[in-house]
């Protein structure tokens, strides 16, 4: 981040979310360059970034959106207005004659539920592909509450269960086993998929690689990518899809927040406008430590303090850092890496107000969101 720009994202007022135009661009025309080289279509996967004044642009570069409920699909058709896919671990009885009216592929997660749901498909005017979601029983994610191959896991349908069954008017299966991986892991992941459900992939028209490819970071093998997308396009005559929420937003995105309280308890300790609680709650859940710009692992700097939130969560604690320089109330911080799983899993606990929501680009930053009491109060 050059000065012109850091001196802009401290000039607004906190807690604020960031995103930088020109860094979404750049992972949008990498991942339009993947398309134009397959064929495959990519789709952004709401659950990871939902910020829907941004939905215009990304149109420009990607098929559609893939949607995790209804209130998602609606928010793709509504602003997006291209592809609009859904993938729930169940349906509601008093959804899906909505999801039925805005969707263009839905993907059920077991064989009774397309069944009970066929039904209201086949009589929709509109054409709607449906898709099994599969579970290969095999993933590399560590972290066993993101592992959706886990024991006893809820997502997906086994080989067995699959087996015996009449596929009629399923046109393609879906999968998502991956998490902030690399196209290796898809490599060994698809040899697994083709063991199992080859005989099953002759007989649809397309395969979705679900989402969890960290295909917009610099260590990504793209080429690896281009060649197993190609292989499954080849060997199976197949259209593919792949739907990443990460990737789209990857990098592109900051937090700013300001120092209101310095205290000492054995070491000194920031109290920050932000939560991790609150605003950015993988960091407890995953977890993980994000960076902040200009910041050093703790005790590699002059000044190390621990970073706590406003909550009254005694484990709403971001992490330990350390400074060159000695922090100061009223310093901002600008945390990197904020955009994706951020807007979409914030909340208001102990009626803490969510940070505001702008956009940077060569014109400057303008704020297009802020949050009310009101807010605070219509949620409950």
């Amino acid at each position: 981040m050059n000065d012109r720009d850091k001196a802009l994202i401290k000039s607004i007022k906190t807690p604020s979310y960031v995103l930088d135009e020109r860094l979404l661009i750049k992972n949008l025309e990498l991942l339009q360059s993947i398309q134009t080289k397959t064929g495959a279509k990519i789709l952004l996967a709401l659950k990871g970034f939902s910020m829907y004044s941004v939905f215009p642009l990304i149109s420009k570069y990607l098929a559609g959106i893939t949607s995790s409920s209804l209130f998602e699909a609606k928010l793709g058709k509504e602003y997006m207005n291209k592809e609009v896919h859904i993938y729930a671990p169940a349906y509601r009885d008093d959804e899906i004659d909505e999801i039925v009216s805005i969707t263009d592929h839905i993907v059920f997660n077991s064989i009774y539920q397309y069944k009970r749901f066929k039904d209201k498909v086949d009589r929709s005017r509109r054409e709607i592909e449906c898709g099994i979601r599969i579970n290969p029983e095999y993933s590399e994610v560590e972290t066993e509450i993101y592992n959706p191959c886990a024991i006893n896991s809820r997502l997906g349908t086994k080989l067995k269960d699959i087996e015996g069954h009449d596929l009629e008017g399923i046109s393609g299966l879906h999968f998502h086993t991956m998490c902030e991986q690399n196209s290796d892991t898809l490599e060994r992941t698809l040899k697994v998929i083709e063991e199992k459900f080859g005989r099953y992939l002759h007989q649809m028209k397309w395969i979705n690689f679900g989402g969890g490819h960290h295909i917009t970071r610099d260590d990504y093998d793209v080429d690896k990518l281009i060649s197993l997308i190609m292989h499954m396009k080849n060997t199976y005559d197949l259209d593919v899809y792949l739907e990443p929420g990460e990737a789209v937003a990857l990098n592109c995105g900051f937090l700013v927040s300001s120092v209101l309280d310095i205290v000492k308890n054995n070491m000194n300790i920031a109290i920050l406008d932000t939560s991790a609680a609150c605003h950015m709650p993988d960091v407890i859940e995953m977890p993980y430590r994000p960076h902040i710009i200009d910041s050093k692992l703790q005790g590699q700097g002059k000044h190390t303090y621990r970073l706590g939130g406003m909550t009254c969560l005694a484990g709403d604690v971001i992490g330990d850092y350390s400074f060159d320089e000695p922090l100061e109330i009223g310093d901002k911080l600008i945390f990197t890496d904020m955009a994706h799983y951020t807007m979409v899993k914030n909340n208001m606990f102990n009626g803490i107000n969510l940070p505001s929501i702008s956009i940077m680009n060569d014109d400057g930053i303008r704020v297009i969101k802020e949050f009310e009491y009101e807010d605070y109060k219509s949620r409950l």
